[in-house]
Order: structure tokens, then C-alpha cells, then sequence
């Protein structure tokens, strides 16, 4: 006799929302008393050494609207290239930058802004410098899995045309999706989930 398949039924998925707020940035949710600020919040203090720059971020859903529930993590060298990680095997980061940021995008613009420094280029595998960027991590409600970028500078025009992450890309026209635009001390980056500028995603 054939065994009936339908006793056990699968479990449902879980997104990461609509609480991810409340789990990674508990002080911006307005709960006091977990952390005396959200982890991430700061990465530089007052002897980071590097050109200070500011980073506003916005991840925009396929209708074009802004996400005002997501959560963006980046990670970035410093600004003579080094990582604050012990895997760093190539010198000693600087200890004033902590090269990790945590930012909840904002409840009326959905916008996030980080206050950092500009990384210095890091090498390819192969030993190739790469162009100075930030590795971006997004999660929001109705995101299974969180989503990996990258952002580069628009003002890099030389070191971008050499990166060998952005000499990979097949299809060209998407290339611009990762480049972030400068006005001033600020690089503004849209990152589109869906749609006609849909960015290029990572799978790490």
C-alpha cells in the first residue's frame, strides 16, 4: 500500500521583518535600555585617519518606492586598504576605524547615512588592486535571504575601468548600478531590488 504524502506539510518561510528594526536597532526603534547606542551606529571618532566622506544609502523596491523598514550593514577598508579582521594578513588597520556600519533606513524617507571614511583599494585574489568600494549587506521584510552589493565611487573613473569585480559583469549596461555619484562630502547610492536599474546583487 502506497504511504499518503500529505500528513506532514511544509513549514512555512520566515522573512527577516517586519522586526528587523527592532532586533538590529533597537535604540532607532525607540527601545532604550538593550545597548547605550545601536552596534554599528559609529565608525569613526575623532583620530580616524582618512577623508572623511558620508554615505547616503536608499533601497528602493521594484514600484520605485523607497523601503522604510530595511536594515543595511556595510563593510569597507580603511583608508590605506586594510580590513579590521584578523584574517588581515598584509598590516595593522587603523584601530580608530572599526570599517563595520549598521544603519535602519529611515521611517519617513527610507533613506540611511553612514559617516566613514574613504577606503583605500584592496587586492584581487589574483593580486590586482581592485577600486575602493563597500561591500553591502541589505535585509528587510520580504527578504528571505539578505542581499549582497557593492558601491563604487564615482569620482574612481581610472580605478574603476581596471576593478576586475566590475570587468566581470557581462552585461555592461549594469555596471552604473554600482557606482555612487559625489556632491561634495557625499556619495548618494540607490539600490533597486527590481526593475529597469535593478543593481547587481553578489552571491557570497
Amino acid at each position: 500500500m502506497v504511504q499518503s504524502l500529505d500528513r506532514l506539510k511544509e513549514s512555512p518561510s520566515q522573512t527577516a521583518g517586519p522586526y528587523a528594526h527592532i532586533g538590529l536597532t533597537p535604540n532607532f526603534s525607540g527601545i532604550s535600555g538593550v545597548y547605550d547606542g545601536d552596534l554599528g551606529a559609529a565608525m569613526v571618532n575623532e583620530k580616524t585617519r582618512g577623508e572623511r566622506i558620508a554615505v547616503k544609502i536608499r533601497v528602493i523596491d521594484g514600484s520605485g518606492t523607497p523601503l522604510k523598514d530595511a536594515v543595511v550593514e556595510i563593510w569597507q577598508a580603511d583608508a590605506d586598504g586594510l580590513h579590521n579582521s584578523p584574517s588581515e594578513m598584509r598590516g595593522t588597520a587603523d584601530p580608530n576605524f572599526t570599517g563595520w556600519g549598521r544603519q535602519a533606513t529611515d521611517m519617513t524617507t527610507g533613506e540611511c547615512l553612514f559617516e566613514t571614511v574613504k577606503p583605500g583599494r584592496v587586492p584581487f585574489p589574483d593580486g590586482r588592486l581592485m577600486a575602493p568600494h563597500i561591500t553591502i549587506w541589505i535585509v528587510a521584510r520580504g527578504i528571505n535571504i539578505g542581499l549582497h552589493t557593492r558601491m563604487y565611487f564615482g569620482d574612481e573613473e581610472a580605478a574603476n575601468a581596471e576593478d576586475p569585480v566590475l570587468a566581470r559583469i557581462e552585461h555592461r549596461v549594469r555596471v552604473p548600478t554600482l557606482i555612487a555619484p559625489r556632491d561634495g562630502d557625499t556619495y548618494t547610492f540607490d539600490i533597486h531590488l527590481q526593475g529597469e536599474r535593478e543593481a547587481v546583487f553578489f552571491d557570497i
